[in-house]
């Protein structure tokens, strides 16, 4: 059976990426493809044996403000064929980030004097196609390897029966991570920050990592926190959850919290988990 994947969503939020990903799991992609031409492609994608059998396109809302029609014609084009709809989005204030370090215009925004508002309007005018999603990625703390891991989690068939786990290590002064399923707050723990020669360096620093790791409550934390996911994980799992977010968190995200997101990285894949692990304050 034909396999067609839509990958639509917020301007920003990683499609053309996520479109490349998929193209190394072997999909055949088309980029910016017309509404109109829709039925066409698929009913030619479904005639030729042996060809296009995992296709995935990329629509939004560049050049078509009618996003009811497009969700409508994706609706009964559900209809006829297989086909999985993967939406993506981010926060507000990661969008804009996006935007700004790329320089590029938002579609919305042709002009470039009102971001703010051309992300709000665009997250109200594809609401109709976020309803009609299968798979939502929410991708504000995910990097390029991260996202290939979790679409890896939904699109590969070797990898249905695991649990996708992203470790996030973050600053509470900067607010808590979008989408945090479990945050462990690690500022019990002596603050690397007040110790002159350690304070410019960062958590991926060994003489951080030292100094955090030879508190003997920093032991006894990873190993409860082991027991605790050892036993939490495989009951995630045995309700359908598919992935999961663990935020580490400590006052500035650059100490503490890396060190013990990392560590916490470590602990998951001897538990025999697919994990991988960012740093938000240290981008």
């Amino acid at each position: 059976m034909k396999e067609f994947v839509l990958i639509t969503g917020q301007s920003g939020a990683g499609k053309s990426q996520a479109a490349g990903i998929l193209e190394d799991m072997g999909f055949f992609c088309v980029d910016n493809l017309p509404t109109e031409l829709l039925d066409g492609f698929t009913e030619l994608c479904q005639a030729a044996e042996g060809k296009y059998d995992r296709v995935a396109l990329v629509s939004d809302i560049r050049g078509r403000r009618d996003i009811g029609a497009l969700a409508e014609h994706i609706r009964k084009l559900k209809e006829s064929v297989s086909l999985r709809v993967l939406f993506l989005e981010a926060t507000d204030a990661v969008i804009l980030n996006r935007y700004k370090e790329t320089r590029h215009l938002h579609p919305l925004d042709p002009t470039g004097n009102d971001l703010p508002g051309a992300i709000r309007r665009e997250k109200a005018a594809l609401a109709p196609l976020r309803a009609l999603a299968d798979e939502t990625v929410d991708t504000s703390e995910l990097n390029w390897s991260s996202l290939k891991l979790r679409l890896g989690r939904i699109f590969l068939p070797e990898t249905k029966d695991s649990l996708y786990l992203h470790v996030c290590s973050f600053g509470y002064k900067n607010g808590l991570p979008a989408g945090a399923d479990l945050v462990m707050d690690v500022r019990f723990l002596p603050n690397p920050f007040y110790v002159p020669e350690l304070k410019p360096l960062t958590g991926l620093d060994p003489a951080v990592r030292d100094y955090v790791c030879a508190f003997p409550a920093t032991a006894e934390f990873l190993e409860k926190m082991k027991d605790m996911l050892a036993f939490l994980l495989p009951r995630y799992l045995a309700e359908g959850k598919s992935s999961l977010l663990l935020a580490v968190g400590c006052t500035g995200g650059k100490h503490r919290s890396v060190v013990m997101a990392e560590r916490l990285t470590v602990i998951l894949r001897e538990l025999g988990y697919t994990a991988d692990c960012v740093h938000r304050e240290l981008r």
